[in-house]
């Protein structure tokens, strides 16, 4: 089940069933399982990628399974490394720069229409 749309809300999803996309110079994303109210996403990045600032109206929190990234939250910097994680709320500007090559696992509700 490659197709995003044909997974939406199904119990399962295989991670090597599902492509990659890309998400900017040096970071791909799987959608990988999603409803109406939350989805998660995993999230690859090449050391020096940048996940540029930006907000959105979802709540968001990430898990850093590798890698070190410098997180901004609102004005707020911080290093995140394996095993940490963030929050951020619908509305507020966020980015990240990939200080070590890495993953992050993003959760968003409600789900991200956007990445369909």
């Amino acid at each position: 089940m490659n197709d995003i749309k044909s997974r939406k809300g199904k119990p399962f999803a295989t991670f090597a069933d599902i492509a990659w996309q890309a998400a900017g110079p040096g970071i791909q994303r799987k959608i990988l399982s999603y409803d109406d109210k939350m989805m998660v996403v995993r999230v690859d990045f090449e050391a020096g990628a940048i996940g540029a600032p930006h907000k959105h109206p979802h709540h968001q929190c990430a898990y850093v399974v590798s890698g070190a990234f410098d997180v901004t939250i609102d004005g707020q910097t911080k290093r995140l490394t394996t095993g940490d994680t963030y929050l951020v709320d619908g509305d507020i500007i966020h980015g990240a720069v990939c200080v070590e090559a890495g993953t992050l696992i993003d959760i968003f509700t409600p789900m991200r229409e956007d990445f369909v």
